[in-house]
């Protein structure tokens, strides 16, 4: 039986290997000792890493290859691998990581308290990451805080595990310069600023708070949008746009139904759809869903299972229907080293490149770290 099924897997791995060369036109594998949950860009070549391990782990600041920049003659270019440019050591998990905008520091968080740590990623002269501070959380938490940072100087960072204690901070000074007007503890499932000062505070619950930072007033809340399946769980993204009032927002659920709304009208929906994904138990952390910043309209999804997988939703309506994903990697489930009664292979965490349209980081529960630019399918890759 053993050998009916590696005969099976080679096959499985043969095909995937001939219809890659029509579906990517590049692809790069890298193993870390440990797996992550996070994987942030430092600039348009360079990603931060970091294990989530109960001990002692790495933070590390990786290269992509430089094949994949190069425009003219790739076979020529001698970079095909990642690097590591720098590291250093958490003495604990780091489920949160947020690269701050403008400056060579990272936010992280344990996912134990609702405390920040402060990361110096080094430079030219060293390549040792350092601890360079901390921030003291408003509450006490179990799940962890929420980042989200913005291009400010001195550096600024947004933080909070629940609606209730969600507090900008100055870096340098520790200093408090805002705190949400919300008497009401909902658990946070993000973060995210949509301007250089209004960002939403996002909740498992799917309700949204939209605030204003130069502003004392109230946020405004929405409810969560209505949902056929029994959800428990609520992920969202706001999409990069050049005008707030042009800012949709997607919400996912756990029961795999995905609404789209507009930022001026959280409680109208734009579009909906029902995603082909293997529902089950999710945790707060599993789920990723993230807009295109460049494609229009186009979503990634992972961590319902060993997959990434693209979505189109300029082809949705307002009424409920099923949706095909437009593409899927599943790389990850097909190189994997899976042995027989060894956990699935999940994906853990994913990244648009901010500037190239089908170009995306993905990392899994085993370790690997995947860089991936897709062709649309009925394309020649072609822009």
């Amino acid at each position: 039986i053993g050998n009916m099924l590696d005969a099976e897997s080679d096959d499985t791995l043969d095909d995937w290997f001939i219809d890659s060369l029509k579906t990517y036109k590049d692809l790069h594998v890298f193993q870390l000792e440990n797996p992550t949950r996070v994987i942030e860009w430092t600039s348009e070549k360079t990603v931060c890493v970091a294990g989530y391990s109960s001990s002692k782990n790495e933070i590390l600041e990786l290269r992509l290859p430089l094949k994949l920049f190069a425009d003219e003659n790739k076979g020529l270019c001698a970079e095909r691998d990642f690097k590591v440019v720098h590291g250093g050591f958490t003495e604990g998990p780091v489920r949160h990581l947020r690269h701050v905008p403008g400056s060579r520091c990272v936010v992280t968080n344990d996912g134990r308290s609702s405390d920040l740590q402060v990361w110096d990623l080094g430079g030219d002269d060293s390549d040792v990451i350092r601890r360079a501070g901390s921030v003291e959380g408003r509450s006490v938490s179990d799940t962890g805080s929420r980042i989200a940072a913005r291009l400010s100087a001195p550096p600024q960072v947004l933080h909070g595990a629940r609606s209730s204690d969600v507090q900008l901070t100055q870096l340098t000074s520790g200093q408090t310069l805002y705190k949400l007007d919300t008497d009401s503890a909902e658990l946070l499932s993000s973060l995210q600023f949509v301007s250089d000062s209004v960002f939403l505070a996002s909740c498992c619950n799917g309700c949204i708070y939209v605030a204003d930072t130069r502003t004392s007033a109230a946020p405004r809340r929405s409810t969560p949008p209505p949902c056929s399946g029994d959800s428990v769980c609520w992920w969202t993204d706001a999409s990069i746009a050049s005008q707030l009032s042009s800012t949709r927002i997607v919400r996912l659920s756990s029961s795999g139904e995905m609404v789209v709304t507009d930022l001026r009208n959280l409680g109208g929906i734009v579009s909906r759809a029902q995603l082909e994904v293997q529902t089950h138990p999710c945790q707060l952390e599993d789920v990723s869903v993230s807009w295109s910043p460049v494609l229009d309209g186009c979503i990634a999804v992972s961590g319902f299972d060993g997959v990434v997988q693209i979505y189109n939703t300029r082809l949705w309506r307002t009424e409920l229907q099923d949706a095909q994903p437009l593409f899927q990697h599943c790389g990850h489930m097909v190189l994997s080293e899976q042995t027989a009664g060894s956990a699935p292979i999940v994906v853990t965490s994913h990244l648009w490149h901010p500037e190239r349209p089908r170009m995306l980081l993905s990392a899994a529960s085993d370790g690997s770290v995947h860089v991936w630019d897709w062709v649309e399918p009925g394309t020649t890759g072609d822009l």
